[in-house]
C-alpha cells in the first residue's frame, strides 16, 4: 500500500494534472472496495435504465451556447453554492443532458454501475486516482511493467443526481464517496477498507469540469467555482418529541439539499415522492457493515483476497420527510411504515443530514 507515499507527495487533488481516474474494472487486479450501503435493491423499486454508452452527445452539441455572460450566468449554465454544497443549474431539460452526463464520466475514466434517467440518478464504479501515485525513478523505469502493484490505498465513486426545476431546466448535483485502505495489525500484513469523509472540493472540481463539458470556458468555470458561499443554516431541534433538522430555506432548496446529503452520507435511496416530500431510503449503521480484508502483498499479485468474517446486518428502511412553510423547512425521520421514529438510529440519521447541510 502506497498511502504513506501519497501523503508525502503533498499535491493538491484539484490541480489539473492531479486527477487521472481509472475504474477498478479497467485495471487488472485492482481490488474493488466493498460498498457499505449499495445492497441488492428490491425489484419493486427497479426501473429499466438505458444502456451505458458514450453515444448521443453529438446530438446536443449544436445546442451549446457560444456566447458569454456575467459570471453568475454563463450561457445557459450557472453554479450555485450554499455552505459546502455546490450544484449546477442548466437551462436544458434532464433528458437532453443525460447523454452528455454519460459521456462526461466515461471521459474521466469511470464506468457506470447505476444509470436511471427516470429517477435522475447516475453512479460510477469505484475508481482510483492514479495521478496520486508518486512518479519516482523506479516506477518510471520498470513500474509500467508492474503498474498494478502500485496503489494509492484510496478509492472514489461519484453519484450524479439530476432534478427538473420549475422553469423546465435542470439542477445537477455531484456527490462523492470515498474509501481508504488501512492496516489492521502492527506487522502491517493485513488491511481493510474503511469509509472516509466526502470531499466537497473534489465534488466542486468535477462540477467545474462538467461546466466545461456543457460549453463554458476553462477560465469562466474556474472563476464561477471559486465564488463565495451563500450562508445557510441547518440545526437539530425537537419537534413533537423527535429529532428534526430545521433548515432556513424554502421547500425546493431544502428538498434538493437533503437529497444531496443522503447521497453523500451513503444511504441507498430506493425511491422518492417529491409531491409528498419523502425519500425512501435504506440505511446500515457504519459499525454494522462488514469490512473486506486483503491478504497483504501476495493478495495484490494473485488477487486472492480474504473474505470478511463479520456477519452482515440487514438494512433498515426509513422515510425522510421534508415539509416547509415559507422559508423554513423541517426534515424528520420516519420508520418504514411512515410512523415517527425516535430511536438512536433516527437521531444519528438526522445529525448526519444536518452536519452535511451546514
Amino acid at each position: 500500500m502506497a498511502l504513506a507515499a501519497l501523503l508525502a507527495s503533498g499535491c493538491s487533488v484539484l490541480e489539473e494534472d492531479r486527477i487521472d481516474y481509472k475504474s477498478a474494472k479497467q485495471i487488472n487486479r485492482l481490488e474493488v472496495p466493498p460498498d457499505l450501503t449499495q445492497l441488492a435493491r428490491d425489484s419493486r423499486y427497479a426501473l429499466p435504465g438505458a444502456s451505458v454508452t458514450a453515444s448521443g452527445y453529438e446530438a446536443t452539441a449544436a445546442a451549446r451556447p457560444t456566447g458569454t455572460a456575467a459570471p453568475a450566468q454563463i450561457g445557459d449554465v450557472r453554479i450555485e453554492r450554499a455552505g459546502n454544497q455546490r450544484w449546477l443549474v442548466v437551462d436544458r431539460a434532464p433528458d437532453d443532458l443525460w447523454p452528455a452526463l454519460r459521456d462526461f464520466w466515461q471521459e474521466n475514466g469511470f464506468l457506470l454501475t447505476l444509470d436511471q434517467p427516470q429517477l435522475g440518478l447516475m453512479e460510477t464504479d469505484w475508481a482510483e486516482n492514479r495521478a496520486k501515485i508518486p512518479q519516482d525513478i523506479i516506477r518510471s523505469t520498470i513500474g509500467r511493467l508492474f503498474d498494478n502493484l502500485y496503489s494509492t490505498g484510496e478509492r472514489d465513486k461519484f453519484r450524479t443526481r439530476v432534478e427538473r426545476n420549475a422553469a423546465g431546466g435542470s439542477e445537477i448535483f455531484i456527490s462523492h464517496r470515498g474509501m481508504v485502505e488501512v492496516y489492521t495489525t502492527e506487522r502491517k500484513d493485513n488491511t481493510v477498507w474503511q469509509a472516509r469523509p466526502a470531499d466537497p472540493e473534489l465534488e466542486a472540481e468535477f462540477l467545474r469540469r462538467l461546466m466545461v463539458k456543457l460549453g463554458v470556458s476553462q477560465e469562466q468555470s474556474k472563476a464561477a467555482t471559486a465564488a463565495g458561499a451563500r450562508p445557510a443554516i441547518a440545526r437539530i431541534e425537537t419537534v413533537d418529541g423527535q429529532p428534526a433538522v430545521v433548515i432556513d430555506e424554502n421547500f425546493d432548496r431544502a428538498w434538493r439539499r437533503v437529497g444531496l446529503a443522503l447521497d453523500r452520507s451513503g444511504f441507498t435511496v430506493e425511491d422518492r415522492n417529491r409531491a409528498e416530500g419523502t425519500y425512501f431510503v435504506r440505511y446500515v449503521p457504519p459499525d454494522a457493515n462488514p469490512q473486506a480484508q486483503e491478504r497483504g502483498f501476495l493478495g495484490r499479485i494473485t488477487g486472492w483476497f480474504g473474505s470478511s468474517s463479520a456477519a452482515q446486518s440487514g438494512p433498515t428502511r426509513y422515510r425522510i420527510r421534508v415539509t416547509a412553510t415559507g422559508e423554513r423547512a423541517t426534515v424528520v425521520v420516519l420508520d418504514g411504515n411512515g410512523q415517527p421514529d425516535r430511536s438512536a438510529t433516527a437521531q444519528r440519521i438526522a445529525q448526519l443530514i444536518a452536519n452535511d447541510i451546514k
